[in-house]
């Protein structure tokens, strides 16, 4: 680290209180060294990865971090504050402070810092040095690595009165600090042995063994929302809990900068698997048959021992369990990523919203694809294309009727996939690859016997329910490796097909009619407070789970061939308020420049763009840094918005695209006028509420921390740590 910490980088006695006050102080040196080019953005940058996870460590330790492109080469700065300053440790504030900060891309240099810090906090003696230290010069050099310290007892209360276990919870926090040693770093994989194994004695006494009498083998797999930090801490402390447990436990860390996947010799002879992720796992399939603990990646930090036992328990019971489908892969409405299946620590309400959500962002692409096919098929082909002729047996080249019956048959095609597609990775989210086939064949029973989108939500929950019941059954170790492939799936698929065509299936149908009768039925008044409705809903959490469930309503409704006017009218109503929050705040950083920061402007410029394409996300930088007055100035263009596109009776066909699909609007003229009224809307109300606000005592203080940070249930791509 000799280039990355000088004696200018280090504070040992910061005046900060907060862990935002902290992190400036420290980044101020940075700027003043020319690290950091714009310091409020790279504040930004430090706020948005410390409001996905806290950064605290266990010791008294706290280690914001972050990639960012206002960095110009790996730093590390240090701060030292007697008192503490809280930065979410369990076991209270932190009184050393290292501020991490990599360039925008810089993966390796940042693994690189933080597993070198990281071998250095196992070393009591280490953070004594550090809070005894005088001088900032020594300080460098002890955490350059110029200078060793001292071995020494360190007393109960040294450097905080506050903290008497100091000496054995500074081992506790190095014990969760980011990778242990440099082949973790760049292999992504550390094997532990079992205490006892290297030399032939005997595993540690009580140690739970494998039935063949060797020991325990568990493999794991740590993630994170920026891949770096988290990711490393949980492997380290899965590591150090499986040598005190005296099991072989290797580790699989999935960072940002990629991964070294498990030799399948080792995951083959794994008696069990731990889980400790906050993304999906990749390539997760590779676990399936195995007892499974799946939990988020704090878990994995702090409760290391409790996972090991867990997994024994489920392997001694012959539980196979199967964890979440990877459903970041596939986009959500407006394309923003999906969050992990919940893990066993979460609610059912939890894992119920993240099971639909794993099949609507799967089911969205069809949506996406097959309407705005049947869309440009009545645009080339006139509205009566419908009724056109097979086009494999009537297509002329040279006629724009036929290139129109293509393009709607075309559609109408991928429009068949969607309830399949949507149940059976409703499924897939609940009980991973052994849920698909009976959410395929349920999925379409739903379609044959008229059930819709009702039908298919049902039908995956009933196939995932089904096959996560067949896993918990106790199954003989011989019949394991065919449960997957042929009993769960063969079971699963009759008992879900008979309770479709059977028992649940005609009530779902006449469900489903009714709500699409209740639909073609709206008008006047109804239709507009429905519209109302839907807005508010677009603009709530803006890309959220409220926003998904009025997009899926809109487009559920048009994913027939040949949906009601009220449906398009629906669909068009709630693309317009989706469009709005995005569209406004890029006008209101163009009209009132400055009540915004730097940052927010350079956001607002890219807002232009993601608002037309209805993508609106765009407004959470926004949102994040000043919820109180965005949201609900965003909720209440998007309501006028809404009632506007009803009233005029503007319809739509495609699910997406915003103004590069006006040509297939009805009434595109009126539908315009309707998002301009709620731009202006939103617009107006946002420059007021903040021009009534009153500025901090520094002039920055509230427009500038936290600005302009991405939270990562909205971001396009992964926030960079």
């Amino acid at each position: 680290m000799s280039e990355m910490i000088t004696a200018d980088l280090v504070d040992l006695d910061l005046s900060a209180d907060t862990k935002e006050a902290a992190a400036r102080a420290l980044a101020e040196r940075m700027a003043a060294l020319g690290r950091v080019t714009d310091l409020d953005g790279f504040l930004a940058d430090v706020a948005a990865r410390e409001a996905q996870m806290p950064t605290g460590l266990d010791g008294g330790i706290g280690i914001p971090h972050c990639r960012s492109e206002h960095v110009t080469e790996p730093t590390l700065a240090f701060g030292r504050k007697a008192a503490g300053i809280d930065f979410g440790a369990p076991d209270g504030p932190a009184d050393l402070i290292f501020l991490i900060a990599a360039p925008a891309g810089a993966d390796d240099a940042h693994l690189t810092i933080l597993s070198a810090l990281a071998r250095q906090l196992t070393n009591t003696a280490f953070t004594a040095a550090l809070r005894a230290v005088d001088d900032t010069e020594t300080a460098a050099a002890l955490i350059r690595g110029d200078r060793t310290p001292p071995s020494v007892d360190v007393p109960a209360d040294a450097g905080n009165a506050e903290r008497p276990e100091d000496s054995g919870a500074t081992e506790a926090g190095a014990a969760d600090a980011v990778a242990s040693a440099e082949d973790t770093a760049v292999s992504g994989t550390a094997p532990v042995p079992s205490a006892g194994v290297e030399d032939g004695s005997d595993p540690v006494p009580g140690a739970t063994a494998a039935p063949d009498g060797r020991p325990f083998r568990v493999v794991a797999v740590t993630s994170c929302p920026t891949g770096i930090a988290h990711t490393y801490m949980a492997a380290e402390s899965l590591e150090n809990a499986g040598r005190e447990a005296g099991i072989e436990l290797v580790v699989e860390t999935q960072g940002s900068a990629g991964f070294t996947r498990l030799d399948p010799a080792v995951i083959a002879a794994a008696d069990g698997v731990i889980l400790a992720h906050d993304v999906p796992v990749r390539e997760k399939e590779r676990f399936a048959g195995k007892p499974t603990v799946d939990v988020g990646v704090k878990a994995g930090i702090n409760r290391p021992a409790e996972l090991v036992a867990e997994v024994r328990e489920k392997a001694a019971r012959g539980e196979v369990t199967a964890g979440s489908a990877p459903g970041s892969a596939a986009g959500s409405a407006s394309g923003t990523p999906v969050e992990r299946t919940g893990g066993t620590g979460d609610g059912y309400g939890t894992r119920l919203r993240t099971w639909l959500m794993s099949g609507v962002s799967y089911m969205v692409p069809f949506v996406a694809a097959g309407g705005l096919l049947i869309a440009l098929g009545f645009a080339i082909g006139g509205w009566q294309v419908n009724k056109a002729p097979s086009v494999m047996d009537h297509f002329v080249w040279t006629q724009a009727d036929s290139w129109g019956a293509l393009l709607f048959q075309i559609g109408g095609v991928a429009f068949n996939f969607l309830i399949p597609v949507l149940a059976g990775y409703i499924a897939y989210g609940m009980a991973d690859r052994p849920g698909l086939v009976p959410g395929f064949v349920g999925g379409s029973i739903a379609l044959t016997i008229n059930a819709g989108f009702l039908g298919g939500l049902a039908a995956g929950l009933i196939a995932g329910g089904v096959v996560m019941a067949i896993q918990k059954v106790r199954i003989p170790a011989a019949v394991r490796g065919i449960m997957p492939v042929v009993v769960i799936p063969l079971i699963s698929s009759a008992v879900v097909g008979f309770l479709m065509f059977v028992v649940i299936g005609k009530p779902i149908a006449s469900a489903q009619k009714g709500m699409t009768d209740w639909l073609n039925g709206l008008t006047g008044a109804n239709a507009v407070l429905l519209g109302a409705l839907l807005g508010l809903m677009m603009c709530f959490d803006l890309g959220g789970p409220v926003n998904k469930v009025a997009y899926t309503f809109a487009t559920a409704g048009i994913a027939v061939a040949n949906p009601g006017d009220s449906a398009m009218k629906i669909m068009a109503a709630v693309m317009a308020a989706g469009m709005v929050p995005p569209l406004a705040m890029a006008l209101a950083t163009t009209v009132r420049a400055r009540l915004f920061t730097p940052t927010e402007r350079e956001n607002g410029k890219a807002a232009w763009v993601l608002g037309a394409s209805f993508i609106t996300e765009g407004a959470i930088p926004f949102a994040a840094a000043d919820p109180l007055r965005v949201i609900p100035s965003a909720m209440a263009g998007g309501a006028v918005t809404g009632a506007l596109s009803m009233t005029f009776g503007a319809t739509l066909r495609a699910p997406h695209g915003g103004i590069f699909v006006v040509p297939l609007i009805g009434n595109p003229f009126l539908y315009l006028i309707a998002v301009a009224a709620g731009v202006g809307v939103t617009t107006a109300l946002v420059v007021v509420l903040k021009g009534l606000r009153k500025r901090s005592p520094s002039g920055a203080g509230a427009e500038s921390t936290g600005t302009g940070a991405v939270s990562p249930a909205g971001s396009k791509e992964p926030v960079a740590a």
